[in-house]
């Protein structure tokens, strides 16, 4: 996207042609996640094999947390360089993101391989479901390398403004899952392996496409063997920033492996099979509010590193008004059709009858996280990654994790305790964030004004 775009066109039109993309193409990753889980619960074994995706996905949550460090962490120092004129050093960020991509890959897929059995052992696997997380498992991280460099290498195509271009990439792949997930599992008979192909496959072509534009001519950033080498100045920044997305997916993983171990222990296999259910329907209030913030992250950032504060600010109220809406909306619709969210996934009596209240608690808070989401990509766009880090710091490793524990042995609700604690969390830590929020931004657009002001001056001098 030009520059003179980015600097004069109507936020809102802006916006929009950023986020849409983004929302599609998020909406298409989540309907092949669901899809992909859709088709694995109509098995014959299908709750058991529900189970064990769920126990499989802290690992590969985990994993993906290093391409958030590498790519979010990236990409808006990126975007300011560029609002600065820079190309040269916004280029640097991109190629030591790349190199440290590639590093990550090789060596989580060689730690993940070698203590696979008793890593789904530790993260909630029984005696049943066991077999099946290591069919899905064992496949799945032989692909970690391209779905690594491809996530993380999208978002420095989004943060120059080719959000179209990203999208593809997204669609690529999630339409050849979509395609080939009932091949593999059903055609070909291959189960949970069959899905877990179908990901690596579709994955690899999205690679290709990546590849093929950041090497290629339309890129206003290019990937070069130049820039492909680890600076650790760069890699410093790129980390610093990067920790904040990095805590929150590594969290996540580990929050994953709380509720799991939690939910055999409070309701068998089960249990850990709602669970399951329960983080894809949360995934789908959320990625949409995450392809809003990745639309406005290049629009906040380049803006910012331009000195045009006021269409920082007015980026951020068009965010925040969306994204709410949007969270309101999807938490009443799943609250009140329970039932037939979970029938989704299956058609197990027990799996219906216990995963449908435990759906309406569990998403009962999630309408407030438009507005927490909106703030955290705020922090981040504008190089303020510690704050970032804090609030989701807070929100799992202070709040929600001991909140696991407490809440079922404190309410006795059992299960029910267990998944209170999510809309617990995420009602406290949007109230603490918005409070703070409201100054932060004041604060630090009003120092930059000041800054500006007493250089000018100086050089006046």
């Amino acid at each position: 996207m030009e520059n003179t775009k980015m600097r004069t066109q109507p936020v809102s039109k802006l916006l929009w042609s950023l986020a849409i993309p983004a929302i599609c193409a998020q909406l298409v990753t989540l309907l092949y996640n669901l899809v992909d889980r859709i088709f694995i619960g109509q098995m014959e074994d299908g709750m058991l094999a529900m189970a064990a995706i769920g126990i499989c996905t802290p690992v590969i949550t985990i994993i993906t947390a290093f391409t958030h460090l590498f790519g979010r962490g990236g990409a808006p120092l990126a975007a300011i360089q560029m609002g600065r004129n820079n190309t040269k050093k916004a280029e640097d960020y991109l190629g030591n993101s790349f190199a440290a991509l590639i590093l990550t890959s090789v060596t989580t897929m060689v730690v993940v391989f070698c203590f696979k059995k008793s890593i789904l052992y530790w993260f909630g696997a029984s005696d049943a479901t066991l077999p099946f997380a290591l069919d899905y498992l064992s496949i799945y991280i032989f692909g970690t390398r391209f779905i690594q460099l491809t996530v993380g290498m999208n978002d420095y195509i989004t943060t120059q403004g080719f959000a179209r271009t990203a999208m593809i990439t997204t669609m690529t792949g999630a339409l050849c899952n979509v395609v080939l997930d009932p091949l593999f599992i059903f055609v070909f008979k291959m189960g949970v392996r069959g899905a877990a192909l179908a990901t690596v496959l579709a994955q690899m072509i999205s690679f290709l496409w990546v590849m093929r534009f950041l090497f290629g001519r339309q890129t206003r950033l290019h990937l070069s063997f130049r820039t492909i080498r680890f600076q650790p100045g760069l890699l410093k920044e790129i980390v610093g920033l990067g920790a904040s997305p990095f805590f929150m997916s590594l969290s996540e993983g580990v929050l994953v492996v709380c509720f799991n171990t939690q939910a055999l222990k409070l309701g068998g296999d089960v249990a850990v099979s709602a669970i399951a259910i329960l983080f894809s329907l949360f995934q789908f209030l959320l990625l949409p509010v995450e392809g809003v913030s990745q639309g406005a992250q290049p629009i906040l950032s380049y803006n910012y590193g331009a000195r045009q504060y006021d269409r920082v600010m007015e980026t951020i109220r068009l965010s925040l008004k969306t994204t709410l809406a949007f969270t309101m909306l999807a938490t009443c619709s799943i609250v009140l059709f329970p039932g037939f969210f979970i029938r989704l996934f299956g058609s197990d009596p027990d799996l219906i009858r216990l995963g449908s209240p435990m759906l309406q608690i569990y998403i009962g808070g999630c309408f407030v996280l438009g507005a927490n989401s909106t703030f955290q990509q705020t922090y981040n766009a504008l190089g303020e990654g510690k704050c970032s880090f804090f609030f989701a710091f807070y929100r799992k490793a202070i709040l929600l994790i001991p909140l696991i524990y407490i809440l079922p042995a404190m309410t006795g609700l059992g299960i029910f305790g267990l998944v209170l604690a999510e809309p617990v969390s995420d009602l406290l830590t949007t109230f603490t964030n918005a409070l703070y929020f409201r100054t932060f931004i004041h604060k630090k657009l009003e120092e930059q004004n000041v800054s500006e002001f007493t250089s000018q001056k100086e050089a006046k001098i």
